[in-house]
């Protein structure tokens, strides 16, 4: 899961580099391994910094300054697979044709047949695994198709129809064109988010596109409208052009967004996410006033894990009439435990980043609200911190169903034997984190909850829940290699390979055979230390 931005100013002698900045800072939730920017300045010349770290580590009032230009494109980045180093964050850029920036999120499944395209027709060379720079060159080969000196709209809306035909999965994507305007496309699922907003300034309309809606609130833009499913958007200083380019597909945006990935001061697809978690707490305490009534047990106090549930927590409270209490203290430096990479780093950091009042836990009954179980790390090491205050009972409450599969589509579920509901009833999830019991979300109480604040979307992407992929094409094949890919194991084999300098010349993300490599949404693109883009992080 990424975050992404792109930012058009009207007056061009305005640098775009500092509202970027502000923005990806909004979207840190979505990525804390990396972050980039490229603008556009005069002439079409791009100006590039992007380093692995937070946006405030990497973006000082010294690098902020070298970026040039009134326009530009912005991506925070959590690592799905591979190694982390500086070259992998986006956004990505190819010189030809026209010079093109590029930042994605999502992740596409059929990876290895876009890559033999690529050698074989496009004659491409796709340095790494990565979906985002398949997608960047499917795109940049589809414009060059045109034979063009000078390209228009309407060629930059065929050249995307023409990837949403070839590419299958998720992806939210921002693009931008030297000299020329910035471009937005969504799936034609409408799976991962994005959308756009405007406003005035001094000298004509700015425009904005971002993964979610708080980033224009924040900036002061208005008239916040989705990129529909399947649809393109090109935005120059001339105006807005959209066309819908895809073939019909069911609209199916991501349901975990909401549930956890997304802010809750966000709009996403017509949603607030903050009314849908509230939405979800009444949910919760049905099903938990039913099995907490069948059990024969009590409870003293609903206690959030901090920060996701908190909503959810106190609407079921109230619903329940029960007390209400935060028991969990929370230190902010530290980031957030599902997507960082490792197990052993997750565990490590559960501690550091919570500490248990024992006051609000000592003697009574415990009802723990979260936004979901994946791994079963955070919420192991929640409860024993409980009972270690003296709880006399720790009931756990999920705001989602149990997590049985892994996600294809840019979020980084880890393989399937490593989520804690996998092969388990609730009863064995409850001993396997040490819970006394637990409560799941039904299914369609979630998908209720979501879709009530806009009827009109007709389902929602649950594969982590059902197994059962919108897109098609998941094959067990494919799983199977995905899952190699993602294994906390050999995430950290890769991390240690790269910090002890071993060679991976001819790997890609610790695979020899480019045949059996799948797309992430985790890019590895190593060139960019010596070809490219000139680099400004971290230059004096």
């Amino acid at each position: 899961m990424c975050g992404i931005l792109g930012l058009l100013l009207h007056d061009p002698s305005v640098d775009a580099a500092p509202d970027i900045c502000e923005g990806l800072s909004l979207l840190q939730h979505r990525g804390q391994d990396a972050c980039g920017i490229v603008t556009c300045g005069p002439k079409g010349r791009f100006f590039q910094c992007k380093a692995n770290g937070m946006v405030r580590d990497v973006f000082d009032e010294k690098a902020i300054s070298k970026l040039i230009g009134g326009m530009g494109v912005g991506h925070v980045r959590y690592p799905t697979a591979g190694s982390s180093n500086h070259a992998e964050a986006q956004p990505f850029y190819v010189n030809s044709p026209y010079g093109i920036v590029f930042a994605h999120n999502g992740n596409l499944i059929d990876g290895p047949s876009l890559l033999q395209y690529m050698d074989a027709t496009a004659h491409r060379h796709i340095n790494t695994s990565s979906d985002s720079e398949l997608l960047l060159n499917l795109f940049a080969n589809n414009l060059q198709q045109t034979g063009k000196f000078r390209i228009n709209e309407d060629d930059i809306f065929n050249a995307i129809g023409g990837l949403m035909k070839q590419c299958t999965g998720a992806y939210a994507c921002v693009a931008m064109l030297a000299g020329f305007g910035i471009i937005a496309f969504r799936d034609p699922n409408g799976i991962r988010p994005v959308g756009m907003a405007s406003r005035r300034s001094n000298s004509g309309k700015d425009y904005l596109f971002a993964s979610e809606s708080i980033v224009a609130d924040a900036l002061g833009f208005s008239e916040w409208e989705d990129v529909k499913p399947g649809e393109a958007v090109i935005i120059t200083r001339s105006g807005v052009s959209r066309k819908h380019v895809a073939e019909h597909a069911t609209f199916a945006p991501d349901i975990f967004e909401f549930v956890y990935f997304a802010r809750p001061d966000s709009v996403l697809d017509g949603i607030s996410v903050y009314r849908s978690r509230m939405a979800m707490g009444d949910a919760l305490a049905v099903e938990v006033d039913k099995v907490l009534k069948a059990c024969g047990i009590t409870v003293d106090v609903v206690i959030p894990v901090p920060d996701t549930s908190r909503v959810a927590a106190l609407n079921l409270a109230q619903k329940l009439n029960l007390p209400y209490r935060e028991g969990f203290i929370k230190n902010r430096y530290v980031g957030r435990t599902f997507i960082m990479p490792g197990q052993q780093m997750r565990r490590k950091n559960v501690r550091r980043k919570l500490n248990a009042m024992a006051l609000e836990f000592s003697g009574k009954n415990v009802l723990l609200v979260d936004d979901s179980i994946v791994r079963g790390t955070t919420s192991k090491e929640i409860i024993q911190m409980a009972k270690d205050v003296g709880a006399k009972k720790v009931i756990v409450a999920s705001c989602a169903p149990p997590i049985r599969y892994s996600n294809v589509y840019g979020i980084d579920m880890p393989s399937r034997t490593e989520l804690v509901a996998y092969g388990r009833t609730t009863q064995e999830i409850a001993e396997a984190i040490g819970a006394d019991l637990v409560v799941f979300q039904t299914l369609p109480d979630l998908v209720a909850s979501v879709r009530q604040f806009n009827p009109s979307i007709p389902t929602f992407d649950c594969s982590v829940f059902t197994g059962e992929y919108v897109t098609g094409g998941v094959s067990e094949e494919y799983l199977h290699q995905l899952e190699l890919l993602r294994a906390d194991n050999v995430k950290n084999k890769l991390a240690a390979n790269s910090l002890e300098g071993k060679g991976e010349g001819d790997m890609v993300n610790g695979f020899h055979d480019r045949e059996t490599m799948v797309a992430s949404s985790g890019p590895i693109n190593r060139a960019d230390d010596t070809v490219g883009l000139h680099n400004t992080w971290n230059i004096s």
